[in-house]
């Protein structure tokens, strides 16, 4: 075999790439590496353990000038909602871990003084173990998968998975299980995200495009792998919360978020978690309905043109979000009652722009929806954007059968919930970038685990740091807090 450049400069993205209108976005404009056979890429990724040793991502050291983690909260109160901003810092106190998912922009920096081997992927940006979930696809079907792309851009690839390595200790921690279990934890992550991306190096380009993982996929995998007893109790524990997602729908929550008024639906007004827009400002989001039709395809779009938008109000959403412009609308089709719930959200900048170099997209929202079709096997139909009074904003369904883990103090709980989240991370990372060059560089052995695991740990305790630094701030009364 011909000696192979260690690491060809065109796998490296331009900071400013320039792609085509219609291929804004997509990583694999930046990749033109030409048509190379899997072992000609897995010799491409472990030669570039050269550069970037892979014992070197352990280490964990702040950079000497670390900015001020309270100055970078502040710093992200600019364009966010004045009286929404105390609500986010109430939902930041409540522990490090929920402090660690609002403070993606801090991690961000952190990360940007780690090494990489160059390889961009289509980047979460903040994959978290508790930004993955459960959501219904256009079959109905149950999937697992990544679910909030609020930050994804093309990034290091290392940069997701550490996120997602360290949140994962944090939540041992924030359910009292102790290091020896964290760090089982994690290696076993780590481990089936190593193994998923070599078993995709051997799939073919439409195999790892549709790739995704079922409730169902879960279950069958469970009984396979573990135990008798482990898995009857994560069946049971996967099935309850399958359940709870499937009545997610915009049917059930009708109730909760509106109320009738003169034979007319309307949302319940209770600031600041969800406050009715005025009869103007309702006209204003009906506008910007209108104008969000025209980013969907011909036969989505006819779906919706079937409905009448009723209503629109404010609705606080997540940790980190909050205190972003986020909107509810009120649809209503042709049956009785037939409602739709979506979701309009501001999109700024991805917190990984000042390291990677600025979006091909000139919309934040359209990034946001571009990465997650790319991210994603299944995705909302309804993903789109426009802008609202100038400010980009994306649109999603808000009741899709979504459901969110419900952590539990139990070391299998854990395992169980963290190999999942690494598999469906690295079935993300490959629909980008041949996960070969990738599988190549983290190898078989478990040398990379334990280098991901040793750098989550150390992280986990700066982050516990910070905290505190966060929590001093707030007692000296140069952070406001909401009581909720």
């Amino acid at each position: 075999m011909p000696e192979l450049p260690r690491v060809p400069s065109r796998w490296i993205p331009d900071r400013t790439p320039r792609v085509d209108e219609n291929q804004r976005g997509s990583v694999a404009t930046l990749y033109q590496v030409g048509r190379r056979s899997r072992s000609e890429m897995m010799a491409l990724g472990k030669a570039m353990r050269e550069d970037a040793p892979r014992s070197s991502h352990g280490d964990w050291q702040p950079a000497p000038r670390r900015p001020d983690p309270v100055r970078q909260l502040r710093s992200q109160e600019k364009g966010r909602v004045p009286e929404l901003v105390p609500v986010r810092y109430a939902r930041m106190a409540v522990s490090p871990f929920t402090f660690l998912r609002a403070t993606a922009a801090i991690m961000a920096n952190d990360l940007s003084h780690t090494p990489t081997i160059g390889v961009h992927v289509q980047a979460c940006g903040d994959a978290h173990m508790l930004n993955f979930g459960v959501y219904g696809s256009p079959e109905r079907r149950l999937v697992f998968d990544i679910n909030d792309f609020d930050e994804t851009t093309p990034g290091p690839w290392e940069w997701d998975l550490k996120r997602l390595a360290t949140s994962l200790v944090a939540g041992c921690r924030d359910q009292g299980l102790s290091a020896d279990v964290a760090d089982d934890v994690v290696h076993n992550a780590v481990l089936h995200y190593r193994q998923r991306l070599h078993k995709l190096t051997d799939a073919t380009t439409l195999e790892i495009r549709n790739s995704h993982l079922t409730v169902e996929d879960m279950l069958a995998e469970l009984w396979e792998t573990e135990p008798a007893e482990s898995a009857r109790r994560a069946t049971k524990r996967i099935s309850k919360a399958a359940t709870k997602a499937r009545n997610r729908t915009s049917l059930q929550v009708l109730s909760k978020l509106t109320q009738e008024v003169d034979g007319r639906l309307q949302f319940v007004h209770s600031p600041p978690l969800i406050s009715r827009l005025s009869d103007a400002e309702v006209e204003t989001m009906h506008a910007f309905f209108l104008a969000y039709l025209d980013t969907l395809q011909g036969n989505r779009r006819l779906v919706l043109e079937q409905y009448e938008f009723v209503d629109a109000a404010v609705k606080v959403v997540g940790v980190g979000s909050v205190g972003l412009r986020a909107y509810v609308a009120l649809l209503q089709g042709r049956g009785d009652p037939d409602p739709l719930f979506l979701q309009m959200k501001q999109a700024t900048d991805s917190v990984f722009a000042p390291y990677v170099g600025r979006s091909a997209y000139r919309h934040m929202g359209h990034r946001v929806v571009s990465g997650q079709r790319i991210m994603q096997a299944v995705s909302d139909p309804f993903l789109g954007w426009s802008r609202l009074n100038r400010v980009p904003v994306y649109v999603r369904q808000l009741r899709d059968m979504k459901g969110q883990a419900q952590v539990h103090p139990l070391a299998d709980f854990f395992l169980h919930y963290g190999q999942i989240c690494a598999s469906s991370l690295a079935r993300a990372h490959a629909r980008s970038v041949d996960p070969a060059v990738i599988a190549g560089y983290i190898g078989t052995s478990e040398r990379f685990d334990d280098e991901v695991a040793r750098f989550a740990h150390s992280y986990a305790d700066q982050n516990e740091r910070d905290y505190e630094v966060f929590l001093k701030a707030v007692r000296g009364g140069k952070l406001a807090v909401a009581e909720l």
